[in-house]
């Protein structure tokens, strides 16, 4: 069985509508989906009362497809219709895009949302991403993209949407939280978790609590000028991330391709070989 776990507020025609696109793309594709989540706002923690359903999944292929010499594309893509968006990756290359640091196949690991999910199917793979997760490459991940949200976002002297400071918080409190763990690469993926355990100024704590709490019974958050205090963190969070993570990812080591390989070995085997009449739908 695969488990379930949906937010109380959750639209039950968009589940159902969710459940429906999945099973289809089974049926057109001839695929395994152990991994079925919600991405976006929703999981984050932050959503409002229009936020769109972004589904992303896992899939697997026949293990004789994974031999080919003309392999088909490695993501599928469904159309966007209304508030639902759902898309997916082969299990392929969430662990290629994984190895090289993009935290997003990293969050869907931890996503509190789930539409179908085999539990050792997900075990497995996080007690991976947190072996071969590397914290700079993550890191790098999270400075790319904070930058991008604030060159596209920020002008001086010009108010900004507000909801789009959730876009700029998060990656800066991700490098917050690794900086603060030494240990460790893959940080929360819920917003309020995030930010309690990455412990922030309690002015930019307080104001984003504040944002959450609109955001969540109203359509637009209008616009407003950044909070200086938001500005500081920001400013702060992304220097310190410069002198603390290599400006350069690491290149993959032998071992960490060998251990890859086996991993996925291994996954194939679960979907497909240890189980060849349960269904993974």
């Amino acid at each position: 069985m695969l488990s379930r776990s949906l937010a109380p507020d959750m639209a039950p025609e968009a589940i159902a509508a969710v459940d429906r696109r999945l099973a289809d793309i089974r049926a057109a594709h001839g695929v395994a989906i152990p991994f079925a989540i919600e991405s976006g706002s929703r999981a984050w923690g932050f959503p409002s009362p229009d936020s769109d359903y972004d589904c992303r999944f896992i899939y697997v292929q026949p293990p004789e497809r994974y031999l080919s010499l003309w392999p088909a594309r490695d993501v599928i893509e469904t159309p966007i219709e209304g508030d639902l968006d759902v898309n997916g990756w082969n299990l392929a290359k969430a662990i290629r895009l994984l190895l090289n640091g993009n935290a997003v196949a990293i969050e869907w690991l931890t996503s509190p949302i789930a539409y179908g999910v085999d539990e050792r199917f997900r075990a497995a793979f996080l007690a991976f991403a947190e072996q071969a997760a590397d914290r700079d490459r993550v890191a790098r991940h999270y400075r790319g993209l904070g930058y991008a949200h604030q060159e596209r976002h920020l002008r001086e002297g010009e108010p900004i949407a507000l909801k789009k400071l959730f876009y700029m918080v998060r990656p800066a409190a991700a490098l917050r939280w690794l900086r603060l763990r030494p240990d460790a690469a893959v940080a929360p993926m819920r917003f309020q978790t995030l930010m309690a355990e990455c412990d922030p100024p309690p002015a930019v704590a307080r104001i984003m609590d504040d944002l959450i709490a609109r955001k969540a019974v109203t359509r637009e958050l209008g616009a407003a000028m950044a909070p200086a205090e938001i500005l500081a963190f920001l400013a702060q969070e992304f220097r310190l991330a410069d002198e603390t993570f290599g400006r350069r990812a690491p290149r993959l080591k032998a071992g960490e391709r060998e251990r890859a390989d086996r991993f996925f070995r291994d996954m194939l085997d679960h979907v497909w070989r240890e189980r060849p009449n349960r269904d993974m739908g």
